[in-house]
Order: structure tokens, then sequence, then C-alpha cells
């Protein structure tokens, strides 16, 4: 606790809580500490990571072909250290910055305790504490007015209603709001985790996955193929054995050990390790690359995400304006000359002049300086406030000076135009009617008037920092005269970001229907959507929150109708976002404030503005560090980079498992000695797939994204997998009895087999890469024949061939390989040929079931 503070606060009766209070509120824990923790701890992350079907099977088979001996065919298991450490790496990175989480600046704030004011933390603020709250400091914790010196709170953050609210004694003020102007004492009633603040920080601190349609279809892949893994394998384990001469022989020769390597040559080719790590890396590219632009990714797979929305929801305040106010223009009530408009906007400007001016003050400030006003004569002053509503300058005339102590005989008023108009004499309806019809075109509206009299209204005998507070009526106060008459109107708005109306047209264009959700005025909303065009041609639809109905599938159907929505609360939002998920909408919701957590968190991608509440900031998948809402394409962009590069990955990934699979049921079939080892999968695997595919996922591709990822990726890969299949197969089975090769009982004749068939698999390799690549005009049939040079001259380097166990066939092997890759070629176009037709007869065959 720091010493007494030097700031001299008003006197007050109340003592406030002893240092023994404190201490017991302390240890009772009714302290406004919070415990920050995700729901996720390091122990769960790591576990959840490791602990996977995926790793454990593919390191089975790593520790059953490490105990044969034959370490050579036990590389593929490096995949696990690399893919759980990128997925551990990024769920600690998004439990960092939950476990920052704070809505609330950590700052000292000033407290009476025993008689006298001393500034604590506000971790260190208690239950029943009496706390000052004054202009420019965020509420600690929830409390009740004790009194008030005119406090006025934005709680945008909060509520998302942009304008002050001023509050009297006895009304609760909620943690999370930021006092604006004046000053009051707060009996503190609610801390930590039970104050308004915290209890939405503690719902949008739960942990939430990223759910992403790539991972989704990938996922899907893995999950069948690892029920078809297991019994396979023993399926595969118990064949080999038999073709060794069964267990016996195999025991008491070692064979065993040829038996097991052979099994998990077809395991591991039956899993797509690779295709799990190069969409992690893929990711993790997508999201160096946003950050160059001022984009931050915080988890990896809401990369892909912004390219299946169809729906997104912006907050009005921090996306489309900036959250600052702009001045407009002067408009005169009565034809006025230049001189009558000069005068007027000269005391605009005095008016707005004075020492510390509200923001509405500071906007027509900028606004006219920009048009090369200055300040002019003051000959006395009446400052803006908020129990008042206006301001007003009093003058000199042409024939006296400020500086003479002789008076002017010219008052100018500034103000709410309702408060004015309603202390003036005479029917200003006409004037009233003009300014609703400004306000509901988006405007702030104020309102000049002018007195001409002798008698000075502005004239008190009190200090400034009295008349400042003092209200109209007051016998020696200043005064709005009666015979004042209104001149002008000034117009403000806030100010719309310059990039907003070509973002909005850029995502009309792709499809996108946006929605802007507000909670301030529907009216004021809906104006702002005409100006950045949000529907269009089309008028936008705006509609009041306070009329919608609670039950989700009701409110999905008014939603349907709907542009914009005003005075919607924080749990409404998020209901907004559960109801379009209802009608299988993929939702992105931008936002700045508290209020907008909830929403962001229960969206599918949750958008933040740099500038936003560090809440708001830390529950989001992305934020926008410069605040530009025109970097939305940019992500929209890389997004659907991300899912067509890695369809075609996918495709390619997906044939290998497919002819995997399908060879390793024809070898349990028949009986045969499996075609090839672990090690040449490995080399071909690198060659035809996993290096290829790196780049080619990396590539430039703006095809926008069509739902149907896994049935899409799985058309293209049976062709191309049941065609490998067939003519390793065809090889196995045909070319022993052909050539005259003992498989079963020479070594020497299924290492020639497994040559061949490895040369097989090579050459059907390049074809489906080659189809995947297409169009091969450029660097991708470059591409393609960079890495088929690669697989042959590899076979020529004696540590490569020796390592991975390649073979060149000679004699009338090498006429025996060649007639066999002729087959498999034109089995490979067969394939091809009959997909299309096969695709178009079962289609016939659903549509009439």
């Amino acid at each position: 606790m720091s010493a007494t503070t030097a700031v001299e606060m008003p006197e007050i009766g109340a003592t406030g809580l002893t240092p023994k209070e404190v201490v017991q509120r302390i240890e009772s824990g009714q302290s406004n500490a919070v415990k920050t923790s995700t729901s996720r701890s390091v122990q769960d992350i790591v576990r959840a990571n490791v602990f996977t079907l995926f790793n454990g099977i593919i390191f089975a088979a790593m520790v059953l072909v490490l105990i044969t001996g034959s370490w050579r065919d036990a590389v593929f298991g490096f995949v696990i250290i690399i893919n759980t450490g990128i997925g551990i790496v990024t769920e600690l990175r998004a439990k960092r910055t939950l476990d920052r989480l704070s809505i609330l600046v950590a700052s000292e704030f000033l407290v009476h305790r025993d008689g006298r004011d001393v500034e604590v933390p506000h971790n260190e603020i208690v239950l029943d504490d009496l706390l000052w709250i004054r202009a420019g400091e965020q509420v600690p914790a929830d409390g009740q007015i004790i009194q008030t010196w005119g406090l006025e709170l934005d709680e945008s953050m909060l509520t998302g209603e942009s304008r002050t609210v001023r509050h009297k004694v006895g009304e609760q003020v909620y943690s999370g709001a930021t006092a604006v102007s004046g000053m009051a004492l707060v009996k503190v009633n609610a801390v930590g985790s039970h104050s308004y603040a915290a209890t939405l920080t503690a719902q949008a601190k739960v942990y939430k996955k990223t759910v992403s349609d790539l991972n989704k279809g990938i996922n899907t892949i893995l999950k069948f193929m690892t029920f078809l893994v297991v019994p396979l394998c023993i399926l595969l384990i118990l064949s080999q054995i038999h073709t060794v001469g069964g267990w016996g022989t195999a025991l008491s020769t070692g064979e065993w050990r040829q038996a097991v390597v052979s099994a998990v040559a077809g395991v591991v080719g039956m899993i797509p390790e690779g295709l799990v790590l190069l969409t992690s890396l893929n990711f993790a590219v997508a999201a160096m690359r946003l950050a160059r632009h001022n984009t931050l990714v915080q988890e990896l797979e809401s990369v892909e995400t912004l390219a299946r929305v169809d729906a997104l929801n912006l907050d009005k305040t921090g996306t489309i304006t900036d959250g600052g106010i702009a001045f407009n223009r002067l408009v005169m009530l009565d034809s006025a000359n230049a001189a009558a408009e000069q005068a007027a906007t000269q005391a605009l400007y005095d008016c707005c002049n004075e020492e510390q001016p509200n923001g509405t003050g500071q906007a027509v400030l900028a606004g006219l300086k920009a048009q090369g006003h200055g300040p002019g004569q003051v000959a006395s002053r009446v400052p803006f406030s908020s129990s008042r509503k206006w301001s007003a300058v009093r003058r000199p005339d042409a024939g006296s000076s400020a500086t003479t102590g002789r008076e002017g005989n010219e008052t100018w008023y500034m103000g709410a135009p309702e408060v004015i108009v309603a202390a003036l004499d005479g029917d200003y309806s006409d004037v009233l009617r003009q300014v609703n019809d400004y306000a509901d075109d988006g405007n702030r509206v104020l309102l000049i008037a002018r007195y001409d009299g002798p008698d000075d209204p502005l004239h008190t005998g009190r200090s400034p920092q009295t008349a400042a507070s003092a209200k109209p009526g007051e016998s020696d106060g200043p005064r709005l005269e009666a015979q004042a008459r209104p001149v002008a109107l000034v117009l403000c708005s806030e100010r719309i970001r310059p990039d907003a109306a070509r973002t909005l047209a850029w995502f009309r264009e792709q499809g996108v229907r946006c929605r802007v959700i507000s909670g301030d005025n529907p009216v004021t909303v809906g104006a702002i959507a005409r100006k950045v065009r949000l529907t269009g041609d089309r008028e936008p639809v705006a509609m009041d929150a306070r009329t919608l109905p609670e039950d989700v599938d009701e409110l999905a159907r008014v939603l349907e109708n709907v542009d914009v929505l005003g005075r919607v609360l924080p749990a409404q939002k998020r209901a907004i976002v559960q109801a379009l998920h209802t009608q299988n909408h993929v939702v992105a919701m931008t936002g700045d404030g508290v209020n907008d957590a909830l929403a962001i968190k229960e969206a599918d991608l949750g958008i933040a503005m740099g500038n936003a509440a560090p809440a708001t900031k830390a529950v989001a998948q992305v934020v926008l560090v410069d605040s530009k809402f025109s970097h939305l394409p940019d992500v929209v962009a890389r997004g659907r980079q991300v899912m067509a590069n890695m369809e075609r990955v996918a495709s390619l990934f997906l044939v290998k498992t497919v002819y995997s699979a399908l060879i390793s049921l024809g070898v349990v079939l028949t009986q045969i000695p499996y075609p090839y080892l672990p090690r040449h999968i490995t080399y071909i695997g690198a060659l035809t797939i996993g290096m290829p595919a790196f780049i080619l996922a990396l590539a430039p591709n703006t095809r926008r994204y069509i739902p149907g990822f896994l049935k899409r990726v799985v058309t293209f890969a049976l062709p191309g997998g049941i065609a490998t299949a067939l003519s390793v197969l065809l090889a196995a089975w045909v070319l022993p009895p052909v050539m005259g090769w003992n498989v079963t009982g020479d070594a020497a004749d299924l290492s020639a087999l497994r040559a061949t068939s490895a040369i097989i698999l090579f050459a059907m390799g390049v074809f489906v890469l080659a189809r995947v690549a297409r169009p091969l005009n450029g660097w991708r049939g470059v591409l393609v024949a960079v890495f088929a040079a690669a697989g042959v001259i590899g076979a020529f380097v004696p540590f490569v061939a020796n390592f991975f166990a390649l073979i060149l066939p000679t004699g009338a092997t090498m006429v025996a390989t060649l007639i066999a890759l002729a087959g498999s070629a034109l089995i490979f176009a067969l394939c091809l040929w009959l997909a299309p037709l096969v695709r178009g007869l079962t289609g016939k065959l659903s549509r009439r079931h």
C-alpha cells in the first residue's frame, strides 16, 4: 500500500475501512485479485499432442522395425517428433495469450480508508472499499455511487454504446468502463471473479479449438485408415510369417525379422503421416506472411477459416468507424449572408476552444483549423458541462475590447438542441424537426444560438470551477437567455474508415453476407451502413435488438432479412452468432470492445482490431495489428491459397494411402511376400509426394473455396491409387513365374522383385504427381521433371542406392521391368478414363433411390 496521495480530494464524512478490516477481507478472498489460468494446463497440451492414435501407430511400427535391427527402415519415425513439436508449440502460444488475458488496466487506484486517501493496485481493492473514480481511469471493480461530481462513463467496451453515460447517486457502475469526465465516490460491492469484467473474462477464457474444415477432412481420413491399419497389420504379419514357412521356421531362422519389416511397409504406406505435418507447416508459413502485413494469426488453423466464411458480423465502432468524431459542416437555419455565416463559424470555434474541450469540441476545432479558422476575442466564457448540456461565449462588439473591460452585447450558445430550444421563447419545432432529420442520417447535431442584448447572461461572481458545475436557473450563475434565437446547426459524425466501403464491396462481390451489429442507436448505425454501401444499391434494413426474439431458431429466421442491428447487448451478440450457426453459416465476427469478446469467442473466426480491449484480442484468432479493416481481403486470399493448395496435396498423399491399403489387402489374400520395403516407400514418397507437396502447398492460388473438400480429395485419389495398386500387384503375381524367380526361398530373387516393384511404384508416383500439378506449362512442369530426374539419378549414387536398397535391373530383368512399366501406364490411363463413367453411373443410381 502506498503513502497518502498528494492529490486534494473533496472532504467526505465516511472514514472507510480500517486496516484490520482490509486484512480480513484479503484473507477471506474478498479482494480484487483474479486467478489467471486457462482450462488447459501444459501437461494437458503435451498429453493431447503426444498421445494420439496416429503417433501410437507410427511409434509402434518404428519400435517393431528397430527390434529387427533394420534401423534404415525406421527413418519414417522422425515425423512423430516434428509434427508433435509443431502442435505443442502452437497450443502453448494460445495458452500464453489466454493466460495474459485481462480486461482491466493494471494501474494504481485511489481508495478512502481509515479517514485518508491512499493509492493501491487494482488487485488490492477489497469488498466495501470506498473507491474514487476519476476522469481518465478505468473502473477496476463493480460498485454503487455514494457521491458524484459530474461523473460520465464511456461504457462502449461493455455495452457497445458509443455515447457517454452520466450516472447518479445510487446507480451501479461496472468494471471495465472508463471515466471520461467528472468524479465519483463508489462503494465497491463486487470484486475479483464476481465483478462484471471478470465474469466476461472467465467466459471468454474457456479454451476453444478452432474448427478447421481442412483438419476435419484430414482427421476423417486418418481415423478411417487407423481402423483399417490395425487388422491389416495383424493379417500382414501372419501372411509374411506364412511365406517364410510358418512360425517355427521364422523363429528358428530369424526370418521373422523380414516378416515384420514387410508388414510395417504396408502399415507406414497407409498412413499419410506427412500430410498432417505439411498442413501445420503450411498454416505456419501463411501466418508468417500475414504478419508482414500487420495481421497476427493467433491460431494457425484459423488461416483457412475465413476462406469458408459466408456471414461476417461487423462491430461498427472500431471496425467501420475508427471511434473518433469528425466535423462535417455548419448549416445556417435562415438564408444568411456570408458575414452571418462567418460570425457563426467564429462563435463555434470560440465555444469549442476552451481549456479542455471534449471529443466533439476537439473534432470541431480540428475541422475548423483545417479550413483556416483561428481563435477570436472572448470577453467571458462558460465551458461545456454535462449537467448543463451547453457552453457559451460573450464576445466584444465592434466598438469594445476584451482588454479594456468594456463588454460587448453578443452572446453565443452551443449545445444540445433540445436543451437550448426548451429554454427559448417562441416555437422552434421546425428546428427540432431538422435536427431529427439530420440525426436520422447518422449525424450528431449541435445547435448554435445567439443573443444580442446589453445584459450579460454569462456573468457570475463565482470561481470558474464553481461556474462550470452550476445548474441553469441558479440566481448568480450563467443562464440560457430566453430571448436568444437559433442561428445554425453543427453536424458531426463518427469518423468512417476510408477503406471501409471498398472492403465491404469486395465482400459483397465474394458472396459474403455482412451485418453490422452495434450497441448504438439502430437509426444512427443504419445511416453509417448506408454511407459505406453495406448492401450495395439496396437500402439496408435496420432493427432495434431489444425487439429480437429469444428463441434461437426464431432469431435465425429474423436475421435473414436484417442488415443492421442496434442496441445489441453482449449476450445478444453471442446469440446472433449461435442463430446463424443453426442455418449452417460459417460466421466471422469483428470487434474491439469487451462487449464483443463473447461473440468473437463463439464465432468460427474471431477478428479483433489492434486497438481492441485486451480481452477481445486475447480470444480472437486473428488480430489486425494496425486496426485496418482493409487487411481482411488479404486474410481471405491467404486462406483460399491454403485450402486450394492443401486440397492438391491431400489428393497426392491419399493416393499413397489407397494403393498401400489395396496392395496390403492383395498380399494378405494371395499370401505373397510384400513387394517392397519401408525404405523404398520412404525414398519414393519423399520424391513424388513429400517435397513436391511442400512446394505445391506454398504456390499462389486464388481459387474460391467450394464445400466438399473430403469428397473431391477421395474422388481424385481413387483412380490413381487403384491403378498403382493393380500395377504393383500384377507385377508381383506375374513376374516371378515368368522370370523363374523363387521369391519365397531365394533372397536375391525377392530383392529383384522388390527392386522392380519399387521402379513401378516410382513411375506411378511421377504420373500421379503430374496429374496433381496440372497445368504442367511453366514451373509446374519443371517441378515434375526435376523430381523425376532426381529419383533416377539417386539410383546411380552408391550411398543412396545402398541406403534405400535401390537395385538397377539388367538383362532380362530390365526387359521385364520395361514391359511392366508400359502395362502400368496403360492401367493408369484406363483407370482415369473409367473414373468419370463410374461416377456418372453411381450418380444416376443414387438419384433413382
